[in-house]
């Protein structure tokens, strides 16, 4: 048997998005920016994804922006606005749980003469909302919060945030990372006070390599790609029309009984929380005493004596899929900057992985996966303390 739970690292896609793409491969296969009829209609697929997604979000098909996922998404916002802005301000603010895709192109704004305020969390990874006010002035031009963290699940008071800060500061422009959110939740914008979203395709059964922006109307953003002008200049290069037709309807299906999908959700992870509690020296990581308050489909669990790399081989070998922390950061193993920030053991850092469910996870991988975890975890103790 197989259960595999790393879908906040990726998601298998829904058939009726393999089927869709098939047919822009290999039917509707032209140009978009062609003028004849084969452009016409791989436009037209184009046309259709912008209102899907705008219909969704309750905005307009040209706030839309096509990107190759949530990376650029969050780099062209980021970087985008910081360039458009810096005659206004030179300070950016953002928090301690950040996904890399947001704090490494601060990182780079910093090195060309940004200032860039890092705000804490609390131990359930809620942003402290007093710090950033204290930290908006009157040359602040851009705050970036994610919605619900990658790694531990937890979820930012979006509007009540979006409110303080115009409030404070009505010139300041928010960017919200809602990768791990889009899909989970019913995200409106422009109620929620947001001017700049970024959400990525694969998280939520569409394809890899293909995300989008939102921007709202007149607020200024430049391009960080250039050539062709396609999407009014936007951003450049001829679109990905099966990956933009896949997002689409993956957009469509994710939402389809949405609340039944959410509740079942909900339903697995408080199952499974229960589940690996069972097992002697387990911690769960960043979730108070309201479930709901917690994303539905992320859970970090920390197990006491075993290293996390050491854990998730194990579980490989048998059929278990997770994840010991971002996949993006994989690449560059380090200890989790998001545990740090909520206050995690420090002999626990590096004993911490994530278990993440979607609308494909059923009970019995549930079961399964603990049912293993229990017959590894002692051994493994074990094995670590000779």
């Amino acid at each position: 048997m197989e259960a595999y739970l790393d879908n906040a690292a990726t998601t298998r896609a829904f058939d009726s998005v393999k089927d869709i793409m098939v047919e822009t491969l290999s039917i509707d296969y032209g140009n978009p920016s062609s003028k004849h009829l084969k452009g016409v209609e791989a436009e037209r697929y184009i046309r259709d994804a912008k209102d899907i997604i705008s219909k969704r979000l309750k905005v307009e098909p040209k706030e839309i922006i096509f990107t190759s996922g949530g990376t650029e998404s969050n780099n062209m916002a980021l970087i985008g606005t910081a360039l458009a802005n810096k005659r206004r301000g030179n300070h950016i603010i953002t928090t301690r749980i950040e996904h890399p895709s947001v704090h490494n192109p601060l990182i780079f704004l910093e090195e060309n003469g940004f200032q860039v305020t890092y705000v804490p969390v609390n131990q359930y990874g809620n942003v402290i909302l007093e710090e950033l006010l204290n930290a908006i002035g009157e040359d602040t031009i851009l705050v970036s919060i994610m919605y619900v963290n990658n790694e531990i699940g937890s979820v930012q008071k979006i509007h009540e945030i979006s409110k303080a800060i115009k409030t404070k500061n009505p010139n300041v422009i928010f960017h919200v990372d809602a990768i791990q959110a889009f899909g989970k939740y019913n995200i409106y914008p422009k109620r929620e006070g947001i001017d700049l979203l970024s959400v990525s395709g694969h998280k939520i059964h569409g394809p890899k390599g293909i995300g989008f922006l939102y921007v709202k109307d007149k607020v200024k953003i430049k391009p960080i790609l250039f050539g062709g002008g396609q999407q009014k200049g936007m951003r450049s290069g001829t679109e990905n029309v099966p990956a933009i037709a896949g997002l689409g309807q993956a957009v469509k299906e994710i939402y389809e009984n949405h609340d039944e999908k959410i509740k079942n959700l909900y339903y697995i992870k408080k199952s499974f929380i229960e589940k690996v509690s069972q097992i002697e020296g387990t911690t769960i990581n960043g979730v108070g005493d309201r479930l709901e308050d917690s994303a539905p489909h992320i859970v970090s669990v920390s197990f006491e004596g075993v290293k996390s790399e050491v854990l998730l081989h194990a579980l490989e070998e048998k059929g278990v899929y997770v994840s010991s922390g971002s996949a993006c950061s994989s690449n560059h193993p380090a200890l989790s900057g998001t545990l740090k920030a909520i206050g995690v053991r420090e002999d626990l850092l590096d004993s911490t992985l994530r278990f993440s469910f979607s609308v494909n996870t059923n009970m019995e991988e549930i079961q399964y996966a603990v049912n293993i975890l229990k017959e590894l975890v002692p051994v493994l103790r074990k094995f670590r303390r000779h």
